[in-house]
């Protein structure tokens, strides 16, 4: 099932950015939420954007999204659109057009089952197989170790063996989350909002000076060394 858009995805332009009202900038960023069934994908979503945790969520089927407006700074509005994309989709041929003009991506495990975990690196081939940036390299990841208010189990007790694999893999940064106690969602976000920004900028940079100038300079705020991965918050 493909969802109908809602208007504001016409924010999509060749850098997803337009003027607001008065002198602030404003865009749009479509952000994937992806990883295996029953992860928690859904749960994270709605604790972001609705600040609500519950026990009950049916399991998502093709995909949905909701929408997160952020006053990244005084100049500055980002919309986000959070695409939901269901744990069994990477089996079937629909991810390409789910993964569409994608800049930013979650790929998400649930510590409690090292299976999902076994999972995260067929999801990372197949988002970096579908969507690229503008450049051709793959858009920011991050991976999210959810339910780590929960006893864990496999490679996620081992931090340092998670910070190689991620290394290894792309992964532009990894943090253990919760949505039931909200856990590292806040600043998982805002390091990948951050990555986003930092490319969107490098390649404003890297085009012409006759470039359209109704495009704006990008002043994304850096992820502090307070924002841990651990959770210890």
């Amino acid at each position: 099932m493909i969802p109908t858009i809602i208007p504001t995805v016409n924010y999509y332009s060749k850098n997803h950015w337009t003027q607001a009202s008065g002198d602030k900038r404003e865009c749009l960023f479509k952000i994937l939420v992806i990883g295996e069934l029953g992860t928690g994908k859904t749960s994270i979503i709605k604790r972001y954007v609705h600040e609500f945790f519950s026990q009950h969520y049916r399991a998502t089927i093709g995909v949905d999204f909701a929408l997160k407006v952020l006053n990244w700074d005084q100049d500055t509005v980002i919309r986000l659109q959070l695409w939901d994309i269901a744990g069994q989709e990477r089996f079937g041929n629909m991810t390409r057009v789910y993964y569409k003009e994608a800049v930013g991506a979650f790929i998400v495990f649930d510590v409690t089952r090292s299976a999902t975990f076994d999972a995260v690196l067929k999801w990372k081939q197949d988002l970096d197989s579908k969507v690229q940036l503008s450049n051709g390299s793959s858009i920011p990841c991050v991976l999210l170790a959810n339910k780590c208010d929960q006893q864990k189990e496999g490679l996620v007790n081992h931090p340092e063996r998670i910070d190689q694999f991620c290394k290894e893999n792309n992964f532009s940064d990894w943090f253990e989350t919760s949505a039931k106690e909200n856990i590292n969602i806040d600043q998982a976000t805002k390091s990948l909002v951050t990555k986003i920004l930092l490319n969107d900028k490098l390649s404003q940079n890297g085009k012409d000076s006759t470039r359209d100038t109704s495009k704006f300079p990008l002043h994304g705020k850096t992820k502090g060394s307070e924002d841990r991965k651990s959770c210890s918050c």
